[in-house]
């Protein structure tokens, strides 16, 4: 019984295969995907990011900014969201239940900018709940929504609203954000994140049907097809996912603008990192859970593409971790043939993957390159996101499974005040 069992796991040379093949095949699928995006919609229309096209008919927009203990962002925040070259918008500050001086701070910005409007939460309600107050409360039919540590882009609006304005059945649009944070070896390589695989990724995924998320740092969304979904899920950690799947999953198309820029703070620290990166795949695990099966209904197919890469990496994360503790259990025990990993050193596929990682961001350079000067600086450091952030996301994606099955339905996701990097001057 056991060599049987035995001969039927030596099939797991073609998983191994999987391991290794898989993310070959999404690197080179994301970069035929950001190529044809580019060629058929960016450089067709040809406008650069601050040449935003003339709106006939601009909508009034209301830029959402959810605030909790952002006393040392949120004047730059907020200065940045009235330059907007922009006809007619108001802005939002939504203070949720901050214990350190955003509050003030905010009570002294509304006293000198006339655009500006304050909620105050007395405690933390966490992001979905200070979104949909905001959303509530604001006066446009379409929503700008930031972090209260960004900054955005003056004609991010513009872009952002003419999608609304030529597509009457787009729900959301997501922004462009660009690294503000670059002073260590992470902060580098996630410059080279963003823009060579996260870019690349909503390109490709705006060909082949859906979206996987909005990016929660800047997205525009349509307040009426914010109403028909039930506006955020409070009780997903990552309102951002959450609100992607259901919009789709409602026919509301999701749109990916790269002009629209928005300069943000992320991590440099790896304690940072695998906080931020383990939040974002218990995100994805709970969204899948509550809307996978709804999924298949063919009425939905053009969800199945996001559904299907969704699901294998989790596949892959498993599959990878099972490598790496058959390589260690081989250290201790004599193992089959069958389902014995020598070694984990990189050999040829190991030359191939790097090669496959340079001429990605080669690719996306020449892409990006036309919304921010100077990424080639950073072309070198993209060498080590193989090992480090693949092993960082297939590890948060394996703890972030249990967490997610395991996370008690219906409990509020409340803020957690993360690691921003160190601040540029």
């Amino acid at each position: 019984m056991i060599s049987e069992a035995l001969q039927l796991f030596s099939l797991s040379s073609y998983l191994l295969d999987f391991v290794f093949y898989y993310p070959l095949f999404m690197a080179y699928l994301w970069m035929i995907g950001g190529i044809y995006y580019y060629f058929h919609w960016e450089r067709k229309e040809g406008r650069a990011v601050d040449d935003p096209p003339e709106l006939e008919d601009a909508p009034f927009v209301s830029i959402l900014i959810p605030c909790f203990n952002e006393e040392d962002n949120v004047r730059e925040t907020v200065h940045w969201a009235h330059a907007q070259e922009y006809p007619d918008f108001e802005v939002i500050a939504i203070n949720d239940g901050s214990s350190d001086r955003t509050g003030e701070i905010l009570e002294e910005l509304r006293a000198t900018h006339e655009r500006l409007r304050v909620i105050h939460h007395g405690s933390n309600q966490g992001k979905a709940v200070g979104l949909r107050m905001g959303a509530l409360a604001a006066k446009g039919e379409v929503l700008v929504c930031i972090d209260g540590d960004a900054l955005l882009d003056p004609h991010a609006t513009t872009w952002i609203a003419r999608h609304f304005v030529e597509g009457p059945r787009v729900g959301a649009v997501t922004g462009n954000p660009r690294i503000r944070t670059r002073s260590t070896l992470l902060g580098k390589v996630q410059v080279g994140e963003f823009s060579a695989i996260i870019g690349l990724i909503k390109r490709t995924q705006r060909i082949y049907g859906r979206v996987f998320t909005v990016s929660g740092v800047v997205t525009g969304i349509r307040k009426a097809a914010l109403h028909r979904i039930g506006y955020w899920s409070t009780d997903m950690v990552t309102e951002d996912i959450d609100v992607s799947w259901a919009l789709q999953r409602d026919h509301w198309d999701v749109r990916y603008e790269p002009r629209a820029l928005c300069w943000i703070l992320m991590p440099e620290t790896l304690k940072g990192l695998w906080s931020q990166r383990l939040r974002w795949a218990q995100g994805g695990v709970e969204v899948l859970l509550k809307y996978g099966s709804s999924l298949l209904n063919w009425r939905r197919r053009r969800m199945w593409g996001v559904l299907l890469e969704h699901s294998l990496s989790l596949i892959w994360s498993y599959l990878m971790m099972a490598t790496i503790v058959l390589w260690a259990l081989g250290f201790f025990v004599v193992l089959p043939e069958s389902v014995r990993v020598v070694s984990l050193l990189p050999e040829w596929y190991g030359v191939l993957l790097g090669f496959t990682c340079l001429l990605q961001f080669a690719v996306s350079l020449a892409i990006d390159g036309r919304y921010e000067g100077g990424l080639g600086r950073y072309y070198y450091w993209m060498v080590w996101y193989p090992i480090a952030f693949w092993m960082i996301n297939m590890l948060t994606t394996v703890v972030a499974v249990p967490k997610a099955l395991l996370r008690r339905r219906g409990r509020r996701a409340v803020w957690v005040s993360p690691d921003r990097g160190l601040k540029p001057t």
